[in-house]
C-alpha cells in the first residue's frame, strides 16, 4: 500500500504563513496607494481612508516581522521533534 506522501504543515504554522501574508500584504497595498494618491495630485490626506492607509504599514510591517520570527521559531522547534522522534 502506498504511503501518502502529501506535504503535511502544521495548522498553527499555516495560520502563522497566512497572518504574515495578510499584514505583509495590506501594509504594501496601503504603501502603495499613498504613493498612487500623491502622484495622481490627492493634498489632503486627512480625511477619508487616508489617516488608516498612513498609520496601516507603520503597525502592519513590525507585525509581520514578529510573525515571521514566530512562524521561523515554532517551524524549527517542530523540525526538530520530528528529528529526534525519528532517530528513536
Amino acid at each position: 500500500m502506498a504511503q501518502d506522501t502529501s506535504i503535511s504543515g502544521n495548522r498553527g504554522e499555516r495560520i502563522l504563513a497566512y497572518m504574515v501574508a495578510a499584514s505583509v500584504g495590506l501594509s504594501i497595498l496601503a504603501f502603495l496607494s499613498i504613493i498612487i494618491g500623491t502622484a495622481s495630485g490627492i493634498r489632503n490626506f486627512g480625511e477619508g481612508f487616508w489617516p488608516v492607509a498612513f498609520v496601516l504599514p507603520l503597525i502592519g510591517l513590525p507585525i509581520g516581522l514578529i510573525l515571521i520570527i514566530v512562524l521561523i521559531v515554532a517551524s524549527s522547534l517542530r523540525r526538530g521533534r520530528e528529528t529526534r522522534n525519528a532517530g528513536n
